[in-house]
């Protein structure tokens, strides 16, 4: 049976933000561009600062805060349209083969090593050293024992598969917590796969 990584939760919210924030931009140069000429607005001193102090043309900041909100718009409907699309792909480990797409695939066969070394699964404990230090009035002496503690967290980091493609040249994958989610079945079944 195939297991697969969808796209992580994190590189879902970066996008969210910067939809968020493109929009706000867009809603705050708009209303410095084409609302504050009224008094009512509550920036109409920032349109006398740009515009009526400057003999009734506007400046370079007026000009921008009335030309860019199109194109704050314009990058929060692309990243929109970013989101929906990645939404879509995950990373397949299939019994052949790990699938990134339709175009990318690496045979189990090519991977010739995998670097586990900045990727933390949830599985694995730490030992950690704790000290007792008392007050300084206090006779105790310090104790330092050594506890062992199972990690709570989700698993983070990342893992390397090198893999030679077809010409025979090697070639490092990188598999991010960031980009995907469920990486730790696809590093066990990668394991069990390539030993």
């Amino acid at each position: 049976m195939p297991i697969e990584a969808p796209v992580s939760k994190y590189a879902k919210t970066n996008i969210k933000i910067y939809i968020t924030a493109c929009l706000a931009a867009a809603v705050i140069f708009a209303y410095d561009g084409y609302l504050s000429k009224y008094k009512w607005s509550g920036r109409y001193s920032f349109y006398q600062k740009h515009v009526l102090d400057n003999g009734g043309i506007p400046n370079a900041a007026m000009k921008f805060n009335t030309m860019s909100p199109p194109f704050f718009l314009g990058a929060a409907v692309l990243f929109t349209v970013y989101l929906f699309v990645i939404k879509k792909n995950k990373l397949i480990a299939d019994e052949n083969e790990l699938v990134f797409s339709e175009k990318k695939r690496i045979p189990y066969d090519a991977i010739e090593k995998i670097n586990k070394t900045h990727f933390r699964s949830k599985h694995e404990s730490t030992t950690v050293k704790r000290e007792f230090v008392g007050h300084p009035n206090d006779v105790l002496e310090e104790s330092k024992e050594e506890v062992k503690e199972e990690c709570k967290d989700e698993p983070t980091g990342y893992f390397i598969i090198t893999y030679k493609n077809k010409d025979g040249k090697e070639i490092n994958q990188k598999l991010s917590d960031r980009k995907y989610d469920n990486l730790p079945a696809i590093l066990d079944h990668l394991v069990a796969k390539i030993s």
